[in-house]
């Protein structure tokens, strides 16, 4: 090993070594510690982010209720809502088949993808994680497409679940679906790389807050925070607030009613939404926002949105 390498590795592994803390998330990023119970690796995550004890006897606030809603509320239905494929025959009698995505095909093997019936422009992605092996096609003959079914492939090996201990992501009969590429003119002409997203936070069933997401999963992304009037809350968690805020939606009546239509009877639901020229669109459901993970600034916030959960 070169000496400059040498000296690189003993750099890091002092500084493993002075901060405990960042040893477990080693671990952790590694799946060194898969095999723990999830009440003992999320107290330990916990301990590793915050430096605190995880409160699961009494919990507070919003990132302290995501865990315990993790351990303790289990409805088998969590993962159909969170399966990026089945949950589309879930929502479609619940809000109308308009307002859902159309898949182009399904595949359980990336290698089977039929590349040849698809359109020029469609969007590729795993059913069972967050991001994760997202193929986003503008242009059909530009794609690499041994590199699309590469990334496939390793988005595919991914246990989603281990991450956060997020449940319902577990049991997924894991797929990939092919979409169209939805373009809004509106976001195109402000020049934005990816549609904006509009990601309702719904406390026992009543939309509270819209994290609105601008430049979604890219290196520049910026998100907002309003509440159901559209007034910019003043508060941040792991990104940015934008340098122009996100242009009130015009549907938003629609969107807030659509939100409270599919989370009722959830102590906490996320209602993930698309504006797409002028017309509404589902995404997708998350059930714990951020994995309960992210600091909110101001922190008072995180006790904010805590007291709108009532757990049993």
């Amino acid at each position: 090993m070169a000496s400059s390498s040498r000296n690189k590795v003993l750099r890091a592994l002092r500084s493993l070594a002075a901060n405990p803390r960042k040893i477990l998330i080693y671990m952790n990023s590694a799946h060194l510690l898969n095999a723990l119970p999830d009440e003992t690796f999320l107290r330990l995550l916990w301990k590793a982010r915050f430096g605190t004890d995880l409160n699961l006897e009494n919990p507070e606030t919003f990132n302290e209720k995501m865990q315990w809603l993790k351990l303790y509320d289990r409805n088998p239905l969590h993962t159909v809502m969170a399966d990026k494929h089945a949950v589309k025959a879930y929502v479609s009698p619940l809000i109308g088949e308009e307002h859902v995505i159309p898949t182009l095909g399904v595949w359980d093997n990336p290698d089977d993808i039929d590349f040849s019936a698809l359109p020029e422009r469609f969007v590729l992605k795993c059913n069972h994680t967050s991001g994760e092996g997202l193929i986003l096609c503008r242009d059909k003959a530009r794609l690499d497409r041994g590199k699309a079914v590469r990334e496939l492939k390793k988005a595919m090996k991914d246990d989603y679940y281990l991450t956060y201990r997020e449940w319902p992501y577990r049991d997924i009969p894991r797929k990939i679906i092919a979409e169209p590429y939805m373009e809004d003119c509106q976001a195109a002409a402000l020049g934005l790389d990816t549609l904006p997203v509009y990601k309702i936070l719904c406390f026992e069933g009543e939309p509270r807050i819209i994290q609105t997401i601008q430049n979604d999963k890219t290196d520049h992304e910026s998100i907002d925070y309003f509440d159901p009037e559209w007034k910019l809350l003043p508060f941040r968690q792991n990104y940015p607030n934008s340098a122009v805020p996100t242009v009130r939606p015009r549907r938003l009546s629609e969107m807030l009613e659509t939100a409270r239509t599919l989370s009722a009877g959830f102590h906490f639901l996320r209602v993930d939404l698309y504006e797409i020229n002028g017309e509404l669109y589902f995404s997708e459901f998350t059930f714990f926002s951020d994995a309960g993970f992210a600091p909110f600034e101001p922190e008072e916030w995180n006790r904010t949105l805590g007291s709108w959960i009532r757990l049993p």
